[in-house]
């Protein structure tokens, strides 16, 4: 039995829908030789207060009810005040009856570049554009935001995408790259726009009917396995149409090795459709999907 089943197996406690966000900020600049350590430690404890103390929302939450989220930093190259950077974000949500915490998103930007001074004020404006640095990490924070909504109700991250989808849209304007649709079809404006585009829908609801499926399973695992088979059968559906779609491969960044986890354990269930459905949906993991052991 594998370890994600054993976890629902043997951990139990309450747990309730959260919102707001417990992040651990990473700014690593090891890349540079030479350079003054102490002004990435800075920028770390900014970016860490900035995130962890802004009120993301008009709602009140418990410390209990925060999504558990991270964002890596690694820093390759800098000028005086310009740094060129990735950001790799992650978050997770805990699932009902447990202490499993379920990936949600897992995604590297590499078009990260920004200003900073050591110990300059992140202020957040949504209608204007201060600085590439906090635009960049306040659109992550609502696409972690929405997309942990959708976990729990579909289609409930809209009002939080519409936020990172202006906070692109205000950015645009600053000619860093990430923001606009010449910038690859990887980019934060695709992102944004894939998730709240009506022909993509189905991989958001894909999204609810699987953490459905995690779950109920504590109470039934034979049927939270069909349930989240099911979800994954559906979004094949969805790539029969539009195939290889961007949100559809950050779907799997996050979720195929809880995948494979899943499907290797028992009680088994026909599976034999699903693999050749994911090996259709998400040929890139097909290594992965092969280990699916059944």
């Amino acid at each position: 039995m594998t370890r994600i089943i054993t976890f629902f197996l043997l951990l139990t406690f309450g747990f309730t829908h959260s919102q707001e966000l417990n992040c651990t900020v990473t700014v690593n600049a090891q890349k540079l030789n030479n350079a003054n350590q102490q002004v990435f430690k800075t920028l770390e404890t900014s970016l860490s207060e900035f995130v962890n103390q802004t009120h993301w929302t008009a709602l009140t939450y418990k410390q209990n009810e925060k999504i558990n989220c991270s964002m890596y930093i690694t820093i390759s190259s800098n000028e005086s005040d310009q740094f060129t950077a990735t950001i790799q974000v992650q978050s997770s949500r805990l699932i009902y009856n447990s202490s499993y915490a379920s990936p949600v998103l897992n995604f590297n930007d590499k078009d990260f570049s920004f200003r900073y001074t050591e110990f300059e004020s992140l202020i957040f404006n949504p209608a204007e554009f201060e600085s590439n640095l906090v635009s960049v990490v306040s659109f992550y924070s609502y696409i972690i935001l929405g997309m942990d909504a959708d976990s729990f109700v579909p289609l409930a991250g809209n009002s939080y995408f519409e936020i990172a989808q202006n906070i692109s849209n205000v950015a645009q304007q600053s000619g860093y790259k990430g923001w606009s649709q010449t910038d690859g079809n990887q980019s934060r404006y695709y992102l944004v726009n894939d998730l709240l585009a009506p022909a993509l829908n189905e991989v958001r609801q894909t999204s609810f009917a699987y953490h459905s499926g995690l779950d109920i399973m504590s109470q039934d695992l034979k049927s939270a396995k069909d349930k989240i088979k099911n979800s994954l059968l559906n979004l094949g559906k969805l790539n029969a149409v539009k195939p290889n779609a961007f949100v559809t491969r950050v779907f799997f960044d996050a979720k195929s090795d809880e995948i494979v986890s899943i499907f290797s354990g028992g009680p088994s269930i026909p599976i034999t459709d699903l693999v050749e459905s994911l090996n259709k949906t998400s040929p890139l993991n097909s290594s992965k999907w092969a280990l699916i052991k059944y």
